[in-house]
């Protein structure tokens, strides 16, 4: 239960604790998708997860996107309540809940490390370039056990912030790259696992700040070139200090919502 490290929620009625646990989801859920294109506004999103309802007009992969960002919310929040290391099994697991689509394609695998390059388009200053500083498919299985060690070191170490937590492990896990698909929506969730667990609620980028936020990865991602085994995964640190900036901006984002469930809760307790 988040209750048992989101102290906040401790005092609040069972009703007002569960109404803010689904704003939440909500709200996490729209944040991510829209930031990779979803189109559903958060009020549609409600309507699919809460009455499975389909919206006209709308993508039907548009509607699983949001199930399936909705189920890899369920697994993480049974991790935190487990508190046991995140293992390779567990990230595959979390790929497939993410990952929606019914189509099978070698090289494009659902819950395994990808098995080709991948690049991404990227605006700097103004121009388009592309992102090819991923790192390569036969590097991936030993970055990404030094990504787990890390990942799980920072949960469980109690000198290290939900901020560092949060950067070190969303930067460092779109610098590698995993997976041929959905790497955007599982570094936000696996990065707010460390921050849930330090007793914060999590990081939700705002859709409308996305040039912001893939302008702050790229540009430390190119400076810090492609990632090999033997190499800090954190690149060049120096670079990381805008994405740092703008993670600590969006770190209060959540607090807004459960201060007006607060605010509920003191309302009622006055009458």
């Amino acid at each position: 239960m988040l209750s048992q490290f989101i102290s906040a929620l401790v005092p609040l009625d069972a009703d007002l604790r569960e109404a803010f646990l689904e704003r939440l989801r909500v709200r996490w859920t729209h944040t991510s998708t829209a930031l990779e294109g979803n189109t559903l506004t958060e009020g549609e999103m409600l309507g699919v997860l809460r009455y499975g309802l389909t919206i006209s007009g709308k993508p039907l992969a548009h509607h699983n996107e949001v199930l399936g960002h909705s189920r890899a919310l369920d697994l993480i929040y049974s991790w935190i309540d487990k508190r046991q290391p995140v293992t390779e099994t567990d990230l595959h697991a979390l790929h497939q809940a993410v990952q929606t689509s019914a189509e099978v394609d070698y090289l494009k695998p659902i819950g395994a490390w990808k098995r080709e390059p991948n690049s991404t388009l990227a605006k700097l200053g103004g121009k388009t370039v592309i992102n090819d500083t991923y790192a390569m498919p036969e590097h991936v299985a030993k970055l990404m056990d030094s990504w787990l060690a890390g990942l799980n070191s920072r949960r469980f170490d109690p000198q290290i912030s939900a901020l560092d937590a949060y950067l070190w492990c969303h930067a460092t896990f779109v610098r590698i790259h995993p997976y041929a698909d959905g790497n955007g929506r599982l570094a936000r969730l696996l990065a707010n696992l460390a921050v849930l667990e330090k007793g914060h609620l999590p990081v939700l980028v705002p859709s409308e700040r996305r040039l912001d936020y893939i302008e702050a990865l790229a540009s430390w991602q190119l400076a810090s070139g492609t990632v090999r085994p033997g190499m800090p995964l954190e690149g060049d640190s120096a670079q990381l200090q805008t994405f740092r900036t703008l993670c600590e901006e969006w770190m209060h984002d959540a607090d807004t919502m459960l201060n007006e469930v607060l605010d509920l809760q003191a309302a009622r307790q006055r009458t």
